[in-house]
């Protein structure tokens, strides 16, 4: 690499873009000299606000030789084609998550890095987030014994945002375990250190005008034997916002007043051209929504990682400790960068070479994990796993 600061090319500049652009904006450590979006709008922002090059292709974009790293936004379907030609570049690549829809993609686009020099993080999943590398770090001092048992929990709107045709379609990815299972599983891996050795599960799709899975529940087991439940559900009825102070899942204040807003929202699409138009006024080039400062660090629901001799929750604010005689917070300042810790990950991957977390083999791993609650809820039989990987950390 030329130089300290990485110099980013971005592919895709939808919803997923918006979401980290705060933190592309903010980070000195990282430069956005390109980007490749099909829409001409978003092409023209680009280029105004950052006076970059904007291509209509990704292809283009990874044959940029002023490009160092190159975000991948793009949809889930087409992570295999973006990171191959990525390695073809020589670009490294941090790509949303889920890294793939098949364990055959990733093995694909592990291989193509690994060819090519690269370095592959797949992210932002919610197990970046300060609170829960913190709930990590106490796992592994030991201070309280070793987990034995996690709960994750989160009720959310997510499968009534507008959405696009794909998105509510299983078989290219669509639904709540390939887009939300992805943080859950990622988040219980990284806690109960990484190797799942089974897990049994169902979900739940019901709403024949979302064709899609919209809920599930799974019970995991360790090969350490400690075990975990994660539910998850999209319906948008309860919110568990509720449960975390009323603190949105990208540290913003909720208004519990506007519940029954997503629904209420989608009700003025009546065909899915007019869903896709309300998707496309949430994304760079069409949105003209403020950018607001967090007040807190992202989190994913209820989380409680059990100990021998304590309790552990990552809250929005740090660590609820609950011990055999007292409770304390690990408190942690709030954040001056939101998402901060994927360009730390990505930084001291690329520039001082240090094995990141959420590599490509630790994406694979919590993707067979999701492919797992999907078999399971189908075959109705316990699922055993075979690419679990620890974390690298």
């Amino acid at each position: 690499m030329a130089s300290a600061t990485l110099r980013l090319g971005v592919a895709g500049l939808g919803r997923a873009f918006m979401l980290m652009l705060p933190t592309l904006r903010a980070d000195p450590r990282v430069r956005m000299v390109a980007a490749s979006d099909p829409r001409d709008e978003a092409r023209r922002q680009f280029q105004a606000e950052f006076g970059g090059r904007a291509y209509a292709t990704v292809a283009e974009l990874c044959g940029d030789p002023e490009v160092d790293a190159v975000y991948l936004a793009t949809p889930h379907q087409f992570h295999v084609e973006h990171v191959v030609a990525a390695a073809r570049g020589g670009k490294h690549a941090l790509v949303e998550k889920p890294i793939a829809l098949t364990l055959e993609e990733c093995e694909t686009m592990i291989a193509a890095a690994r060819r090519a020099g690269t370095v592959l993080i797949v992210g932002h999943s919610h197990s970046f987030d300060a609170p829960i590398l913190r709930t990590r770090a106490l796992i592994r001092d030991e201070e309280f014994g070793r987990v034995r048992m996690i709960h994750a929990l989160n009720y959310t709107d997510f499968l009534y945002r507008p959405r696009r045709p794909e998105e509510l379609d299983t078989r290219q990815g669509g639904g709540v375990v390939f887009s939300q299972g992805a943080h859950q599983v990622d988040i219980v891996r990284l806690l109960g250190g990484g190797l799942v050795r089974s897990l049994r599960a169902q979900t739940g799709a019901w709403d024949p005008s979302r064709p899609t899975e919209g809920a599930y529940s799974a019970l995991i087991t360790f090969d350490t034997g400690a075990f975990a439940t994660l539910t998850y559900s999209g319906y948008a009825h309860y919110d568990s916002d509720e449960l975390c102070g009323w603190v949105g899942e990208l540290g913003f204040a909720n208004d519990p007043a506007r519940y029954g807003s997503a629904r209420a929202a989608l009700r003025h699409a009546t065909t899915m051209e007019e869903e896709v138009a309300l998707k496309t006024r949430r994304t760079y080039g069409g949105s003209s929504e403020p950018e607001r400062k967090p007040i807190a660090h992202n989190h994913f629901g209820m989380i409680v990682a059990s100990c021998e001799r304590a309790d552990l929750r990552p809250v929005a604010s740090g660590v609820q400790v609950y011990a055999d005689d007292r409770t304390w917070l690990v408190e942690l300042p709030a954040p001056g960068i939101p998402r901060v810790e994927v360009i730390d990950e990505l930084y001291d991957a690329v520039v001082t070479h240090r094995a990141p977390t959420h590599g490509g083999e630790w994406a694979m791993a919590t993707l067979e994990v999701c492919l797992a609650i999907l078999e399971s809820s189908r075959t109705g039989r316990e699922i055993a796993l075979c690419h679990q990987v620890e974390s690298a950390r």
